[in-house]
């Protein structure tokens, strides 16, 4: 399939500033031309163009975004400069399988000031003596090459974007920390609120309390009257006998003279 045709499928129906990610591998190039990829891909960020047949990039659209670029397993010997005029954003760069010879022509990379991976595997250039040391010096902004640090430790691609994107990591970070002031402050007001439930809830108690105090003493006075009451109705209930007492001995007293008559 040509490339042309390739990438009309890869739409999907999108416009070319909709996608970001555009895979063409294995597919055929125009005399080793990217023909249908045009600047209209403003927002593209990964491009991927293995074993397409390239001998040049010379005709690579300008794409201000691109941050991942594979071209392994083509014919590309040199003429590197033109990475930097037309991704000057990018951060990963795979040149594996092609005819890159010596250092020389890896020289033009130096511009790419956010390349933080290089990958050179079945390269001739690999095969120089100190490669390694050599290409780090030659390019100091990188961290990874053939996915190894300077120390020779494999880094991830997760590794990678990390350096690459430092500041943005930083800005992440800050918002992490803001984030995490909010929830400390949402955490103080939640138990501001269950402090002042806890007042309420005391002040309902006492409330509640002076309300028991009250009936209880209303219970007092009302005791005490009946005991009042009560008291008086035995006061009266004596004094009643008091009285009947008095008028049966009345009584007797008159009876006694007719007593004596008889």
């Amino acid at each position: 399939m040509d490339m042309k045709k390739r990438i009309h499928l890869e739409l999907r129906n999108r416009s070319p500033s909709e996608v970001r990610e555009l895979v063409l591998d294995n597919c055929r190039s125009d005399e080793g031309k990217t023909e249908g990829l045009t600047p209209e891909f403003v927002n593209l960020e990964f491009l991927s163009l293995i074993n397409v047949g390239l001998t040049s990039i010379a005709n690579l659209p300008k794409l201000p975004k691109l941050k991942k670029l594979e071209l392994s397993d083509n014919r590309i010997s040199g003429n590197l400069e033109v990475l930097a005029e037309k991704t000057p954003n990018l951060t990963h760069l795979s040149l594996s399988g092609n005819k890159l010879k010596d250092l020389s022509t890896l020289e033009p990379l130096r511009d790419l000031v956010r390349l933080k991976s290089l990958d050179l595997f079945n390269c001739e250039v690999t095969t120089l003596d100190d490669y390694r040391d050599s290409v780090f010096k030659l390019l100091p902004q990188i961290s990874y090459l053939d996915e190894e640090d300077p120390e020779d430790q494999e880094g991830s691609d997760s590794d990678a974007e990390g350096a690459g994107e430092g500041g943005e990591g930083d800005n992440d970070d800050e918002d992490e920390d803001e984030d995490d002031e909010g929830d400390e402050d949402e955490v103080d007001d939640e138990e501001e609120d269950e402090d002042g439930e806890g007042e309420e809830d005391f002040d309902e108690e006492g409330d509640d309390d002076e309300d028991v105090e009250v009936e209880d003493e209303d219970v007092s006075g009302e005791d005490e009257e009946e005991d009042s009451g009560q008291d008086g109705e035995v006061d009266d209930e004596d004094e009643d006998d008091d009285e009947e007492e008095e008028d049966g001995k009345g009584q007797k007293r008159k009876r006694d003279p007719e007593d004596e008559d008889d």
